[in-house]
């Protein structure tokens, strides 16, 4: 009895944690229950198999606690089936070589306090992306780097900022108009830049790292999702091919990201591939997705690939993608409702009105 005690605490935790994330709530205590989602949905596995292996289903108490942790089962894997070789691509596999039509990305969380610059620069010079995202630089990470990768890269705009959201951009081909913006706050910076390929066909790109929710800091997840919506209706707005890459400190089955989704209409990668957990690097069982490269139709992929170990928290994320307008209609998103984009708008409200309160204080 005490180890099918065990089995019920177990199968709670897995049913509270399967719930609580449900709470249509931007608390972080709330929010940070997105993240464990594959922990989550193993242990759920576990103690099911557990409680069939040792017991005997014969009461009504098992029957109904059995029922529940099966149903909570169904719905972790449902959020996670999409990211299985099982699932169908969203972002098909090019079949085409033009070099001219082709570009390669490398995002890469440096963490700020990194002593080892010399493993980012190792894993730029392998990966050799067109363009290359640095997140967590710092006028440190700057002074750096910057004499080696403008040798090769002749492009870039950065603001290097040491608060952990300083942000470079280094690009191969050109970028046109390049611009620093504050979405949120003021010392929270994103770049958006158009950038001309060698076959002068112009995408639109936007380079994110928007604050997590965390108690001591920014208790709640509204400036984290503003950002994501801001960013989505830009997005949206684009009359040209889009990518949207950074750090969204989110992951990539949360209600956040799935709204960011639908409302830039925008197509991830990583569906029919894999999971490519970014963080945490220092961790072999808590990681899961915070680093994304999001694109339009117009978009096929090359490779995908999790890059290599630089002693940050993150893995650098990267990705080698083909532009094929032509052949974008063979998979166009679905439109957001018009409940989606009242949602990503009341999010935006939220935050501003959150911005009065706090300059009125």
């Amino acid at each position: 009895m005490r180890f099918k005690n065990i089995l019920h605490i177990f199968g709670a935790i897995a049913i509270l944690l399967t719930l609580v994330p449900l709470i249509a709530a931007d608390y972080w205590w709330i929010r940070v229950f997105d993240f464990p989602h594959t922990q989550l949905t193993i242990l759920t596995a576990t103690a099911i198999l557990a409680y069939l292996l040792k017991f005997d289903i014969k009461w009504v108490k098992d029957y109904v606690f059995m029922s529940v942790m099966i149903a909570c089962f169904v719905y972790q894997i449902s959020k996670i089936y999409p990211y299985t070789p099982l699932a169908q691509f969203e972002v098909n596999t090019s079949e085409q070589n033009n070099p001219n039509k082709q570009l390669s990305i490398l995002v890469a969380n440096v963490l700020q306090k990194n002593e080892d610059k010399q493993s980012l620069l190792k894993e730029v010079a392998a990966k050799n992306p067109d363009i290359l995202l640095l997140l967590e630089a710092n006028t440190e990470w700057h002074r750096f780097v910057d004499p080696s990768l403008s040798k090769k890269y002749k492009f870039y705009k950065g603001a290097p900022i040491d608060n952990t959201y300083g942000m470079l951009l280094y690009s191969k081909i050109p970028l046109i108009n390049p611009e620093v913006h504050f979405l949120i706050d003021d010392s929270i910076p994103s770049i958006d830049s158009k950038v001309k390929l060698a076959s002068g066909d112009t995408i639109q790109l936007f380079a994110i790292h928007p604050t997590p929710p965390m108690p001591q800091h920014n208790p709640m997840s509204t400036d984290r999702d503003a950002e994501m919506m801001k960013t989505a209706f830009k997005s949206r707005d684009s009359k040209l091919p889009v990518l949207v890459i950074g750090d969204f400190n989110d992951v990539a089955w949360s209600e956040s990201t799935a709204l960011f989704k639908n409302v830039s209409e925008l197509l991830d990668l990583r569906i029919g591939r894999g999971l490519f957990n970014t963080f945490s690097a220092k961790s072999q069982i808590m990681r899961w997705p915070l680093d994304h490269i999001f694109v339009s139709e117009h978009f096929r992929v090359i490779d995908v690939q999790r890059g290599e170990d630089i002693n940050s928290d993150h893995f650098p994320s990267y990705a080698k993608l083909s532009l094929e307008s032509e052949i974008a209609q063979e998979q166009v998103p679905e439109p957001p409702s018009e409940n989606q984009l009242k949602r990503a708008l009341d999010i935006i409200k939220k935050e501003a009105g959150q911005k009065d309160t706090r300059k009125e204080n």
